[in-house]
């Protein structure tokens, strides 16, 4: 069935695309900080760990908004490591890292995501995609904040 809600099927394209992007950045931030989660030890343990898991949570509940966006335009989301490994911008971390360097590499992550976000808000601001522009106005929001948090835990 043809799509009708007054955005072109090209800008269509071009935005989920976008999003998919965000979505395998969410995802691989998702992961990692999960890993941090079960995996972090040392003086701050309970605050990193409590930090840790609301950070998760909050990145898992964004992966149902972004693909949900996604599958509104009219596009698949992705859905597989292999899928999400070819179009993150995140940095695979395989081994646990002391406490500090999490939390950098965290910072960083929540920057990436921000930075790929941002390159997406043109277009859907170009094709008249309010709802998208919204919600990745709400994901900037959250990602910048975080990535204060963090920061100023390393200060």
């Amino acid at each position: 069935m043809q799509i009708d809600i007054g955005i072109a099927e090209s800008d269509r394209k071009a935005i989920a695309e976008g999003l998919s992007r965000v979505l395998a950045d969410t995802f691989a931030l998702y992961m990692k900080t999960h890993s941090f989660h079960w995996n972090v030890t040392g003086p701050m343990f309970n605050t990193l760990h409590d930090m840790f898991m609301q950070q998760y949570t909050e990145l898992w509940n964004a992966l149902d908004e972004i693909a949900e966006r996604i599958r509104a335009l009219g596009f698949p989301a992705p859905g597989s490591f292999s899928q999400y490994a070819a179009l993150t911008t995140i940095r695979e971390e395989t081994s646990v890292p002391q406490a500090q360097d999490m939390i950098r590499q965290l910072v960083e992550g929540h920057e990436a995501v921000a930075r790929t976000a941002r390159q997406v808000f043109p277009t859907a601001e170009t094709a008249n995609d309010q709802p998208t522009a919204d919600l990745l106005t709400q994901r900037l929001q959250i990602h910048e904040k975080t990535a204060w948090m963090l920061r100023s835990l390393l200060a």
